[in-house]
């Protein structure tokens, strides 16, 4: 089974006036993966570094970066990982070339398109002890996020989306929030 952790949570203060925002950066180790979900954008890269350094990893280690989707609050550190491969909506990149993904990326780790807050949104759904959890990028933004996306570029497909999540995995973790149980 894959294994999943949030490396650093993620916040938005988008209802607050100013906005401060940061992606909730996730890491997926399945067999010889060792993928970093969303890495977002930080106050300081470091900050990164650092919680990979806790798991006992280091930048070089890390061979897939996961984009849920193309809002640069989610992609901003990509450069971070200069060896990785990327994994987004339109395939799997190898620095210029790109190829197709297959929706069951690994044999615990699948992925499934979930349009709605963005065209290019996909969501992860790892296999785990705990049960599947979906990295899901702002197809949730938190647990309890108004139902209404003011940010959605189609509504309907969102709302698709959000079912086909809640069907298929016993965790979330959205875009900007800790993991939450279905």
């Amino acid at each position: 089974m894959a294994e999943v952790k949030i490396l650093i949570a993620g916040y938005t203060s988008d209802d607050s006036g100013e906005e401060k925002t940061c992606a909730t950066i996730t890491l997926v180790k399945d067999k010889n993966i060792v993928m970093v979900v969303d890495p977002g954008v930080l106050e300081s890269q470091e900050m990164l570094v650092s919680a990979l350094k806790e798991e006992r990893l280091g930048i070089s280690d890390v061979n897939v970066v996961c984009i849920t989707h193309s809002h640069i609050d989610h992609y901003r550190n990509i450069g971070m990982f200069p060896d990785a491969k990327t994994l987004e909506f339109y395939g799997l990149w190898d620095k210029n070339t790109v190829d197709d993904w297959d929706e069951q990326f690994t044999d615990d780790i699948k992925i499934i398109k979930t349009p709605g807050h963005d065209s290019t949104s996909i969501t992860l759904l790892v296999k785990t002890d705990k049960g599947i959890i979906a990295i899901c990028g702002d197809v949730f933004w938190k647990k309890n996020y108004p139902k209404k996306d003011i940010y959605a570029d189609n509504l309907k497909a969102l709302k698709e989306s959000r079912k086909k999540i809640l069907e298929n995995a016993d965790w979330v973790i959205p875009g900007h929030s800790g993991m939450y149980k279905v």
